[in-house]
């Protein structure tokens, strides 16, 4: 295979097979947001040669701040089919695959099929996101899940770590205990699950002028059933260069774990052995 000149600079980092590796990789990007939007283009820009996004949204006036389909001419679009196409003329020979789907137990085997090389995790729904961390380890699938990344400024406090080692991260820490409670998961040792976190502590956030009546959602379809923003008691903050840097460092760890440059620590293993080794 010859590397295609606009992976020129990626090659002359990961070399042609490193290169190849990825344009025969498959990652599939769950939530495409302020971290899923940037973690998508940085795989198709990195060579990834099939990228399948999940998403049951469609962009919001509110996304406009940090989420990379968000634009004039965009707003009440399903987020994966304009991110889907921007993608496309990033790399004509990427397959994008958008899924106007919202992950849970019932849709899990389909969405996760066909088994994907890496899957990242940036949902932002509590329950959604804990069945598919669940279902990963279970699975002993490569996942990398991002945790809270609004509420905070700081992008130099992001960090990489197994679930069970984070820190700070309050987010993190609950949700360890739920994964527990509720999935079984023990998280007191390694997972195999690779954490997307931020070292600094969250910022409550501010109450605005238009904030008569407590929140107000003017999200298109904010009243899904499944997702509602309508229901939510209390909306983060959030800016473009927090979330943006974890999609980054959640892509780099997949491109990483494609080309060999990180392995996963699974429970029970020797250290750094590998899903193909355990099976």
């Amino acid at each position: 295979m010859t590397t295609h000149r606009r992976f020129d600079r990626t090659a002359r980092l990961l070399g042609d097979a490193g290169v190849a590796k990825l344009a025969s990789a498959t990652v599939t990007v769950f939530g495409v947001g302020g971290v899923g939007s940037f973690a998508a283009e940085a795989l198709v820009r990195s060579g990834v040669g099939r990228v399948i996004l999940v998403d049951f949204d469609r962009i919001c006036v509110t996304n406009v701040n940090r989420q990379l389909h968000a634009m004039k001419g965009t707003l009440g679009k399903p987020k994966v089919a304009v991110m889907a196409e921007r993608l496309r003329a990033i790399n004509p020979d990427c397959i994008v695959e958008p899924r106007v789907e919202f992950y849970g137990a019932a849709t899990s085997a389909r969405l996760l099929s066909p088994e994907p090389d890496v899957v990242i995790d940036a949902i932002d729904n509590v329950t959604a996101k804990m069945h598919l961390i669940a279902t990963c380890a279970r699975e002993r699938l490569r996942l990398v899940s991002a945790m809270g990344a609004a509420a905070r400024l700081d992008p130099t406090a992001v960090r990489v770590a197994d679930l069970a080692e984070t820190k700070i991260c309050p987010f993190a820490r609950d949700l360890r205990k739920s994964l527990k409670k509720k999935h079984g998961l023990d998280c007191t040792q390694p997972t195999g699950v690779i954490a997307v976190y931020s070292e600094e502590a969250p910022r409550a956030p501010h109450e605005l002028a238009y904030d008569t009546a407590g929140f107000a959602c003017v999200c298109p379809g904010g009243d899904n059933g499944l997702n509602d923003c309508e229901k939510k008691h209390r909306v983060e903050g959030s800016v473009a260069f927090v979330p943006s840097v974890f999609g980054l460092t959640a892509a780099a760890t997949a491109v990483q774990l494609i080309v060999g440059a990180r392995v996963v620590r699974w429970p029970g293993a020797a250290r750094g052995a590998t899903a193909q080794e355990l099976r």
